[in-house]
């Protein structure tokens, strides 16, 4: 976590009106629902301070039993990938702890589509979560006042709170792992990813490949699509280009499954003529043969972490960012 933190401006809440106003939560909420079981004078003057202090109630809030509860809303690029369901599930498993509620959209690796869902969930819940790409100015454009947290977008925010996964250290390990291993002919399957720095991971190997002294250059790099079926083409690619590749490194966990399927259909053996190493740690790794090693992030962790900065924005704290380690899994693709 980096030393200094700031101040948000904090969305107004039920219980803020309340206490401007003198009156309880529940007066609120009836006055503002038009219960008719205040008297109008009471009614005239809660609205009147809703107004002043610009408190917008959640359409979700309404229908609940409780009308403060606390609705985060959750932007995901995909919910057909492994690693998002498991995030998405921690979030879920720390607000409830919290009794607050959920709710889930997708981007489907839309750009255009975040500002769209921003938007939208802006007027429906009381703080956002997202896998978001886009720079500050152009998330305030769509998020409005709503307190927003973004996951993994690699860019330092001084108006947002922030989770960061720390992939140069479990690229590390895995390197020194493969180097320790006797391995000097590494090539990588890189992927353009839904957010943050696109050229980051081949940045991180290019840097430890130096530090490791490795004859290899940008050849012993392909970049693919974030799949099975891009890890298959990439792995296809990268051996054509070098035979004399031993190891290779991959994006993430689908794109080292789709390469161990090439190996086999190729004839090469895993890891006796290349070893493999994936990274995201997915269970599906464990169910390949060889299981597969990986940088395994935890990722209900991660969205632990978001609730936590989520949490803080609501006190009216801008937390400085948080960040997660993942840890080398050594298995027997290497």
């Amino acid at each position: 976590m980096s030393e200094t933190g700031g101040s948000v401006p904090k969305r107004t809440t039920l219980r803020d009106v309340a206490k401007a106003a003198g009156v309880s939560h529940q007066t609120v909420s009836r006055a503002i629902n038009g219960k008719g079981e205040i008297d109008p004078e009471t009614q005239r003057r809660v609205l009147d301070v809703a107004r002043q202090l610009r408190y917008r109630p959640s359409r979700f809030a309404r229908g609940l039993v409780r009308p403060d509860v606390v609705s985060v809303g959750v932007i995901v690029p995909d919910v057909v990938n492994p690693f998002f369901p498991e995030f998405i599930d921690g979030v879920i498993q720390a607000a409830g702890r919290q009794d607050w509620q959920v709710v889930v959209a997708s981007t489907q690796y839309d750009q255009a589509r975040e500002l769209t869902l921003l938007r939208s969930l802006s007027q429906q819940v009381d703080v956002i979560v997202g896998y978001l790409t886009h720079p500050d100015e152009e998330l305030a454009a769509s998020v409005g006042g709503v307190p927003l947290v973004v996951v993994d977008r690699g860019l330092d925010s001084p108006t947002y709170a922030s989770v960061e996964i720390d992939a140069l250290t479990g690229i590390r390990e895995a390197m020194d792992h493969l180097t320790d291993r006797g391995h000097r002919k590494i090539g990588m399957i890189d992927c353009v990813p839904p957010c943050g720095d696109p050229y980051a991971r081949r940045r991180m190997f290019q840097t430890l490949t130096a530090e490791h002294e490795l004859t290899v250059d940008d050849s012993w790099i392909v970049t693919v699509e974030q799949s099975v079926a891009g890890g298959n083409t990439g792995f296809r690619e990268l051996w054509q280009a070098h035979p004399d590749t031993t190891a290779v490194l991959a994006f993430n966990d689908l794109v080292a499954i789709g390469a161990h399927q090439a190996a086999r259909d190729l004839g090469v053996r895993v890891p006796e003529d290349c070893a493999l190493v994936g990274f995201d740690g997915l269970t599906v790794g464990e169910l390949i043969e060889p299981p597969l090693t990986t940088v395994h992030l935890d990722k209900r962790r991660l969205g632990e972490l978001a609730v936590q900065q989520v949490d803080r924005l609501l006190s009216g704290e801008l937390p400085p960012p948080v960040v997660l380690t993942p840890q080398l899994v050594v298995r027997r693709t290497t």
